[in-house]
């Protein structure tokens, strides 16, 4: 087993890379020199030791509070000290709340913050042996970032992304690693959620796939397998539920509450879809239908003008204290 302190040594096979045409754009201009692994060479070394996350907002915190409880050292990252606190803050927040609850013991609460490492220097992910990148729904940034990470890690480091909509490949294409990138979708919030979708480019080896598949399951995650497509599975389908949801109210067929009352108690559903959306935040759930529409033209995915005006207005849903219900 390959851990990231150990001080083990892989040789890697350096094989011409092939041009590959993505949309507009090239993954490799001009054959050059770059480190492709076969499987067998891949799955000596491709064991997790030490995580990196980019990112400790919501998602992002909540990615390195499982990743630290699970038993990994974990550096977590921010674009600044003030995000960056705030984002350990919640973690330890969380960890607090969990041992009151008799969850997890004082100890456990004690370890699992003493294996999470905040920085602002995305140099310190130099010695990761897996690292999720976990910003902000934007392609162009994700693209710098996993260019940047891609010059930063090990050729061993797998990368992978928590996009909810976006291509992978698009990521991948930045690297000169595309047999070990690929998609890791955690479900918010993450303590709780046991779901993890897994997505796999054209590009994902398979021994890139078993490392994702070993490390989910360790962190207590049920997985999925999905191809690299719009919204991929969760997404695909509970967007257009929410956006109907929305047209019924615009219509004036029926209240939200009275909505999200026949889904809870109609289809057994834990929360309604209006609830659900305020839980996700309205921004980041236009976001989701917008990706998807842009991709697919199905007018099924196309957003509301309600939605759109509750995003314009800042009425967000939980994180705002209003969207479809208000909170305190």
């Amino acid at each position: 087993m390959f851990l990231g302190n150990s001080g083990a040594v892989a040789l890697t096979q350096f094989i011409p890379c092939v041009t590959i045409e993505i949309g507009n754009s090239l993954l490799e201009k001009s054959p050059r020199k770059c480190n492709i692994l076969t499987d067998k060479e891949a799955a000596t070394f491709m064991k997790i030791g030490k995580v990196g996350v980019v990112g400790c907002g919501q998602m992002g915190g909540g990615i390195a509070h499982v990743c630290a409880q699970a038993g990994y050292d974990v550096v977590v990252s921010e674009i600044s000290d003030e995000f960056l606190n705030k984002g350990l803050a919640a973690i330890e927040a969380l960890l607090n709340k969990s041992v009151q609850k008799e969850r997890i013991t004082q100890e456990d609460r004690d370890a699992t913050l003493a294996r999470l490492k905040g920085t602002t220097d995305t140099g310190d992910f130099s010695e990761c042996d897996l690292v999720i990148e976990a910003t902000i729904e934007n392609l162009d940034l994700k693209k710098k970032i996993f260019g940047e990470l891609d010059k930063i890690c090990p050729e061993r480091t797998v990368l992978a992304t928590n996009t909810s909509c976006l291509s992978v490949m698009d990521m991948a294409a930045a690297t000169v690693r595309p047999d070990r990138v690929l998609g890791m979708h955690f479900f918010n919030p993450v303590p709780v959620m046991k779901l993890l979708e897994i997505i796999r480019t054209t590009a994902t080896s398979e021994a890139t796939l078993e490392t994702a598949r070993d490390f989910g399951e360790s962190l207590g995650k049920t997985y999925v397998i999905v191809q690299d497509s719009p919204g991929f599975i969760v997404n695909r389908l509970i967007t257009p539920q929410i956006m109907n949801a929305i047209r019924m109210i615009e219509s004036g067929i029926a209240s939200a509450k009275d909505i999200d009352t026949a889904m809870t108690l109609g289809v057994n559903y834990p929360m309604g879809p209006l609830a659900l959306a305020d839980l996700i935040g309205l921004d980041t759930v236009l976001f989701i239908a917008n990706g998807i529409y842009d991709k697919l033209r199905d007018e099924q995915y196309a957003a509301p003008a309600l939605l759109k005006k509750m995003v314009d207005d800042g009425q967000l849903g939980r994180k705002t204290g209003k969207g479809f219900y208000e909170y305190t």
